[in-house]
């Protein structure tokens, strides 16, 4: 299978979004955040329909509307939290904005499949290199917030009084979890984000793997899945992101099945 260029893109595309996504993921599921994955998703949805609408690459817009979502939501911080209907309704009304922009989109047919479900197989080696960029500024910016951010999410009281700024915090990663959503939007689509983002992290999270290991451990699972995916795919002739998505619920049944049993042996 390696010797068409299009399955070699696929791997080299799969390797580079899943080495972001475990380790944002996995911060994601220590904080709490599930949710922005998949809100930031269905916003950028919107952004990547208007930018197709008006020429742009999808991944433009897609990144654009995610990180300004983003963003917002770190400004806002707890004011949003538990508000269920507001966030349903904002997510609704952005799913619906894409629709439209999809609907007025007439020369691009598999325009709206590609955004939802993503088009793995599709990618192309330029498209490669612009993931390689943003994995590398998105691996580069969470090396350099990973301890205070850290410190942030256990103790954030205690990293409040020693001076950590913990709304700039919230909105740098958010914008950072924003561009991996983006990334990650390529290879699993809108409606799939969760699987590849959370499902590796809160795998190895629910292992009670410490944070250097739990980050390169949830990279390490989720490329395995996506590749495994890729391979199964190529078997089988299914979709891709359906594989990714059930080695991705087998995963996290799995760690909780190992947990229960770690603590039933320590009783």
């Amino acid at each position: 299978m390696l010797h068409y260029e299009f399955m070699r893109a696929a791997f080299a595309a799969a390797f580079l979004v899943s080495a972001v996504c475990g380790p944002v993921g996995w911060f994601l599921v220590l904080r709490g955040q599930g949710f922005a994955s998949h809100a930031l998703a269905h916003v950028g949805f919107a952004g990547a329909a208007a930018a197709l609408l008006a020429g742009q690459p999808a991944l433009l817009g897609f990144g654009a509307g995610s990180v300004v979502s983003g963003v917002a939501m770190g400004v806002a911080g707890g004011r949003v939290m538990g508000r269920d209907v507001m966030i349903g309704l904002v997510l609704s009304l952005a799913m619906g904005t894409g629709a439209l922009c999809l609907h007025f989109l007439t020369r691009s047919a598999s325009a709206a499949t590609t955004l939802l479900f993503g088009d793995i197989l599709g990618i192309s080696p330029s498209m490669v290199w612009t993931l390689l960029l943003l994995s590398l500024a998105c691996l580069g910016a969470l090396a350099c917030m990973a301890r205070p951010l850290l410190f942030a999410t256990l103790q954030p009281e205690v990293a409040e009084a020693r001076g950590v700024p913990l709304r700039l915090m919230d909105i740098m990663f958010l914008a950072l979890v924003a561009v991996a959503t983006a990334e990650c939007a390529q290879i699993t689509g809108v409606l799939l984000v969760f699987t590849l983002m959370i499902a590796p992290a809160a795998a190895i999270v629910r292992l009670g793997v410490g944070p250097v290991g739990g980050m390169v451990a949830s990279a390490g699972l989720a490329v395995v899945e996506s590749w495994v995916g890729l391979v199964l795919s190529w078997y089988t002739g299914w979709p891709a992101v359906f594989w990714i998505a059930v080695l991705g619920c087998t995963g996290f049944g799995l760690a909780l099945g190992l947990a229960h049993m770690r603590q039933r042996s320590m009783r």
